[in-house]
């Protein structure tokens, strides 16, 4: 083989070893809920700033995040004019054409922050699962929205009636636990966490008294069992997948209300929730995952004066030996993971305000994020600072939430296949993420 052939024939291997790291998003933070994305090939230098969008969509608002599967792009929004109404919106990946809609009567009812559904799609082969700001859960198929059974989980749980909607209504997204799909509700009589039949919507099992928050559930293997790991309004708790029986619970009852939006993030064993009004909480599992111990917890005087990290909306991400996320007030922080002590502050990631978001995403050695105001940037973390790589202006914040500060953008954006998928409340877009 002459030398310009061989070279030739790598450059096609190397093309197509590339290729199998394209990764979908089919659910919260990705395919392992833990906001890792695995694919190479991808542009984290963005030249002049800027990057191509591939396509954009017209939508009205809400916060559920995109999420992509099997060539669609899925995402959930709210209008109310003439009614109220949700819908769960499916489009083409590569076009952007609309492929198919599923609307709903839903009125908004004691319900704080009216913008629309707060879950993201979760979807699991042919069929997408979605679950709505009033508790309308519904199984539809992938590829044409029809319904193949749905429940009003308010009604059922009696959750308005006996007071145990959230302020801000439901926000866990579905999770899929082999034949069963697992909510977060805060419903009434012990339903604060429930599994369905997924195929049919019967409920399996339920657990816990406690309050719902806006946390979602997500998974931890430990050894040859799988935990089922949920913040609720007034525990973290490690449950039996199958059955819903308590492994463990370790108090975080709230000060003021229960707030909890963030996912825990797990580590070494270890699990850390932070919440807004209630700072942090580090939580440290037995060898076989069966208990638990609190290893430390910090909270502030107040939402300003805070200890750790008083996150809101931002999931933080664990490396290393640190953890970095954002402050009740839009502050970017590192802190120790072994005590919470404070090692940096920077307000480079997002502008100072109260609730001030960053959505985090590790790629490699990389992490991108995705601010508030729209922009996306590609950066370093270390317990010397934070090294920004790039960062591109890709989509405007909307005025439906905090029209004061002139809007802005908090739904978890989706990384999948060498694009991210971005939302407000007028539009989802495409960008392209591919390496030239």
């Amino acid at each position: 083989m002459n030398r310009r052939l061989f070279f030739a024939s790598f450059g096609m291997l190397g093309l197509s070893a590339r290729h199998l790291f394209s990764d979908d998003w089919p659910q919260w933070r990705g395919v392992n809920r833990d906001g890792r994305w695995t694919e190479d090939g991808i542009d984290r230098e963005f030249k002049d700033g800027e990057l191509k969008t591939i396509w954009r969509q017209p939508i009205s608002s809400g916060y559920s995040g995109p999420t992509v599967a099997d060539g669609r792009v899925f995402v959930m929004d709210r209008k109310d004019e003439p009614k109220q109404i949700e819908r769960v919106l499916c489009f083409n990946e590569t076009t952007g054409e609309p492929i198919w809609e599923h609307a709903y009567d839903a009125d908004y009812v004691k319900v704080g922050y009216v913008a629309g559904p707060r879950a993201s799609v979760t979807i699991d082969g042919e069929y997408v699962f979605s679950l709505g700001t009033m508790g309308h859960l519904f199984c539809l198929t992938a590829s044409k929205g029809e319904v193949v059974w749905s429940a009003d989980l308010n009604k059922k749980y009696k959750m308005l009636e006996s007071n145990r909607m959230p302020v801000w209504g439901i926000a866990g997204s579905p999770l899929i636990y082999g034949e069963l799909v697992i909510v977060h509700l805060g419903g009434n009589d012990e339903a604060c966490i429930v599994a369905f039949e997924k195929s049919t919507g019967k409920e399996r099992w339920r657990a816990l008294k406690d309050r719902g928050q806006y946390s979602s559930p997500i998974l931890h293997r430990v050894g040859d069992k799988e935990i089922l790991i949920c913040w609720t309004g007034d525990h973290v708790v490690g449950l039996n997948p199958t059955d819903g029986n308590v492994f463990w619970q370790i108090e975080m009852r709230p000060r003021n209300m229960p707030i909890g939006i963030a996912t825990p993030i797990i580590k070494d064993n270890q699990v850390f929730v932070t919440s807004f009004y209630d700072g942090s909480l580090m939580i440290r599992l037995s060898e076989d995952g069966m208990s638990a111990e609190k290893v430390w917890s910090a909270v502030g005087e107040s939402e300003m004066k805070t200890k750790a990290l008083h996150s809101i909306i931002s999931t933080p991400v664990w490396i290393g030996d640190h953890i970095y996320g954002v402050d009740s007030h839009g502050e970017f922080r590192c802190i120790s993971a072994a005590d919470g002590s404070r090692v940096w502050t920077s307000q480079e990631a997002v502008p100072r305000a109260r609730w001030g978001t960053v959505h985090f995403v590790q790629n490699g050695d990389d992490v991108w994020m995705f601010n508030e105001r729209g922009e996306l940037m590609v950066g370093q973390l270390s317990p010397d600072g934070y090294t920004e790589i790039s960062r591109a202006k890709l989509i405007e914040p909307t005025l439906a939430q905090l029209r004061r500060r002139g809007g802005v953008c908090w739904s978890h954006p989706a990384f999948a296949n060498r694009k991210v998928f971005l939302r407000n409340d007028n539009e989802i877009i495409c960008v392209n993420l591919a390496a030239e």
